[in-house]
């Protein structure tokens, strides 16, 4: 009979970790460009924009997923399976079998150190292009679209696809979004990210352990600068956290660094010392 499967201590930190985040921000202030300050060995480029001109010099390896199910059999490859889950749903060890059988052995991700996904606002559109073709969102009663029955199995698919892929063990995976500022009912300006559906803006903020905005701000004397926000509580109202516990309420604009940054914390400052 065996024990109970303690991990302890000493092996939880010297297990390889990752950073996951998602990087939200306007159009056109340089999301998809932090891509550039990223290894051009060690990154896996998920373009879901159908190529991006901003990263059209960059060198390294990029897959473009064009539909939903082709991005969830990617993310299974990625994460490899699930073995709480029925062989019958997506992410399980027979949905990462099959993967397997098209795109070869899962060994050959192991040179990759980061998957960036660029962009989650694009991939909401795929999902809801597919979700609308589902039973789930056509009518019982009237055999009509459902819109209500669509929305919901967008924010399901969306939800669990990112938070399995976000469990890349050993990987950083950075999901990318623009971010859209509108006015509430009270008059107040927030900031949302663009994402087919409301479930997925409002639940992303806990899958993953940093969300930082790409903002432009404005220096005392008047003059902008570009910075990633990454504090909750900031004078500018900006979807932000970090769990790291490493970061400054603005950082330098190099995710590279920032990705570094955030990876010091896996070993506790009392074990440096």
């Amino acid at each position: 009979m065996s024990g109970l499967p303690i991990i302890s201590a000493e092996q939880r930190r010297a297990e390889k970790r990752g950073v996951k985040m998602a990087l939200l921000g306007k159009s056109g202030l340089g999301k998809t460009s932090q891509l550039k300050t990223l290894g051009i060995d060690n990154t896996l480029f998920i373009d879901l924009e159908a190529g991006d001109l901003a990263v059209a010099d960059w060198s390294g390896d990029t897959i473009r997923p064009r539909t939903w199910p082709e991005f969830r059999d990617l993310a299974v490859f990625l994460a490899g399976p699930n073995p709480a889950l029925p062989a019958e749903l997506p992410f399980s060890q027979a949905h990462f079998d099959h993967v397997c059988q098209q795109y070869g052995d899962p060994a050959s991700l192991a040179k990759y150190q980061t998957y960036f996904c660029d962009s989650i606002t694009a991939l909401s559109r795929l999902c809801f292009t597919w979700a609308k073709s589902q039973p789930a969102a056509i009518s019982e009663r009237s055999g009509k679209p459902d819109s209500r029955g669509a929305y919901g199995l967008l924010g399901q698919e969306m939800i669990t696809a990112l938070t399995h892929l976000q469990h890349a063990r050993g990987k950083n995976v950075v999901f990318v979004a623009i971010l859209d500022e509108k006015i509430d009912d009270f008059n107040r300006k927030v900031f949302m990210p663009q994402i087919e559906g409301s479930k997925t803006s409002l639940e992303l903020p806990g899958i993953v352990d940093e969300v930082v905005t790409l903002a432009e701000l404005k220096a005392d004397d008047g003059s902008s600068y570009r910075a990633f926000v990454c504090h909750t509580l900031n004078p500018w109202g900006f979807p932000a956290k970090d769990r790291s516990g490493r970061l400054s309420m603005q950082e330098e604009p190099h995710l590279g660094r920032l990705i570094a940054k955030c990876a010091a914390a896996t070993t506790p400052q009392s074990d440096k010392e």
